[in-house]
């Protein structure tokens, strides 16, 4: 299982990040401050960074080149508010592998996190996810029931895969919403009800099955 430190003092945002990664497979690590996240980079137990800017102790460039400067190799992602050519260009220069600007969406953000691993943490190296007939292969994003090829856009895709990571598991509609369209979620969107209803049509009716008060399960 890959481990990842999220460098990130805002609560929210580490919190949201943290449990969609964990929920994807991955093993994630919190801290608040460019100090910890410095001392933890280099351990070398870590696969991956992703690095706030905006720290409270030290700013997040300083962070980046203090890790490049004892040699740490592992990728970085930079997640930050500051979204100027300047910075994006300061961070890639700096060592970083990716830059992305908040508010973001999580998907995207996990793709760049599976993009820069090079693997898919689904065991024994394995990229694709199968229940009762139903398979993704998350490397060629494409969807099959019984071997017979789906389209699904790129939402429909994640929801599913959201499914196929927690089958038989019931999850509620403000779980979906938050790892699928992101931790800026409107909680009175019915935009869950629409897309479930968008992989019944296309991958069966029955495997969606709603709970009456709580949310939707994969059978």
């Amino acid at each position: 299982m890959s481990q990842i430190l999220i460098a990130e003092d805002e609560e929210r945002i580490a919190s949201f990040v943290a449990k969609g990664l964990r929920s994807a497979g991955y093993s994630p690590t919190v801290v608040p401050t460019g100090t910890e996240a410095i001392d933890l980079a280099s351990t070398g137990e870590f696969d991956l960074l992703i690095l706030d800017l905006g720290l409270p102790d030290r700013d997040g460039f300083d962070v980046l080149n203090t890790i490049r400067g004892q040699g740490g190799t592992m990728p970085v992602i930079i997640l930050t508010a500051r979204s100027s050519v300047t910075d994006t260009v300061t961070g890639l220069e700096s060592g970083a592998d990716d830059y992305m600007a908040k508010p973001f969406r999580f998907e995207e953000l996990l793709a760049r996190v599976r993009l820069r691993l090079r693997a898919e943490p689904t065991g024994e190296g394995s990229t694709v996810l199968s229940h009762d007939g139903l398979s993704l292969d998350l490397r060629t994003r494409r969807a099959s029931v019984g071997g017979r090829e789906v389209d699904l856009s790129a939402r429909e895709f994640t929801l599913a895969e959201t499914f196929l990571r927690s089958p038989r598991q019931v999850l509620s509609r403000e779980q979906l919403l938050s790892r699928v369209w992101g931790y800026d979620f409107d909680p009175g969107s019915n935009v869950v009800d629409v897309y479930v209803r968008y992989l019944r049509k296309k991958l069966g009716a029955d495997r969606f099955e709603t709970v009456r008060g709580m949310g939707y399960r994969l059978r």
